[in-house]
């Protein structure tokens, strides 16, 4: 409440809340120890792996496993696993999926969520109402299994993108986006005589570039990481996924086709090929997220908020 002030006339203005008010000294010390601590615990392990991938057998073999400390810089895991071996083709697995798989996403989810978002289209309300309920409830995975069999889709690189190609959240910011834009402008271009099509591609995609750019990450990054569906719809090992790949390397100590005989008698160490590997696996990610990070605060707020 406003508060008279000693001088007579004049009003004082009301205290600030706490998380308003100037932060002090000690807190500013504490919250930048934080964040030191917090960056140190993510970038750490990054230059292990790093360093790691690029040290040669001697050097893994003086430091005991990982190395820390770079010494003896060799691109050698590097060269052999590109040489066209089994992790090269994973690679190109994984590149094709994230390609397809995103376009697919892309298009089937600014579709939906453009027709939800105009409140005269047929059955939209109902649609939506469907649509938020399979957030909550699921089939499970025998059902799904069994429709992707009944279908023919295991064994075939399909079954890597239609079980998970669309996303219900992403559906839902996308369209409380669209419902932000102003009616004013769909309504004259459909008096200028544009169609949907024309609006949506027109003037209601460019004005989302923000957003559209946060949802296009979030479903690359989701097919690049994927390896559960790999792994129970995919049993051929020539069609396996560079995550599955991974998993092989690190979790079951298995040495990709084609580099037995260079880790054995070769110059080239296991632990090496195993972090180059996991660097390859993360450099898509680390490469296209600082493009898109301007675009997280008004893409993902902004259709949270207005939806």
């Amino acid at each position: 409440m406003w508060k008279p002030a000693k001088e007579p006339g004049r009003w004082a203005a009301p205290p600030r809340p706490v998380w308003e008010e100037a932060p002090s000294r000690a807190g500013i010390t504490a919250k930048s120890f934080g964040l030191g601590l917090a960056c140190l615990a993510v970038l750490v392990p990054l230059w292990i792996v790093v360093v790691t991938s690029l040290a040669s057998k001697k050097t893994i073999t003086r430091a005991g496993g990982l190395v820390v400390v770079p010494r003896d810089i060799t691109f050698i895991a590097y060269k052999e696993l590109l040489s066209g071996g089994q992790v090269t083709r994973a690679a190109l697995i994984s590149v094709g999926v994230t390609v397809v798989g995103t376009v697919f996403s892309m298009a089937v989810s600014i579709l939906c969520a453009y027709g939800l978002s105009r409140p005269g289209s047929l059955g939209h309300r109902l649609i939506l109402m469907l649509l938020m309920a399979t957030m909550f409830f699921g089939a499970g995975l025998i059902p799904t299994y069994l429709l992707v069999q009944t279908l023919g889709l295991t064994d075939s690189y399909l079954a890597l993108i239609l079980p998970s190609a669309v996303s219900i959240f992403n559906i839902l910011v996308l369209r409380g986006f669209f419902m932000g834009i102003s009616p004013e402008l769909t309504d004259s271009a459909r008096i200028d005589g544009a169609g949907d099509f024309r609006i949506l591609w027109q003037i209601v995609m460019p004005l989302s570039r923000a957003v559209i750019a946060v949802i296009t990450l979030f479903y690359a990054v989701g097919y690049w990481s994927a390896w559960f569906n790999a792994s129970i719809y995919l049993s051929d090992q020539q069609m396996m996924p560079l995550q599955n790949v991974l998993i092989q390397l690190v979790q079951k100590q298995e040495i990709p086709v084609g580099l037995t005989q260079a880790v054995r008698a070769g110059p080239l160490s296991g632990l090496a090929v195993q972090m180059a590997v996991m660097v390859l696996a993360l450099l898509p990610v680390a490469v296209l997220s600082p493009f898109v990070q301007k675009h997280f605060k008004k893409g993902m707020l902004t259709g949270a908020v207005k939806g």
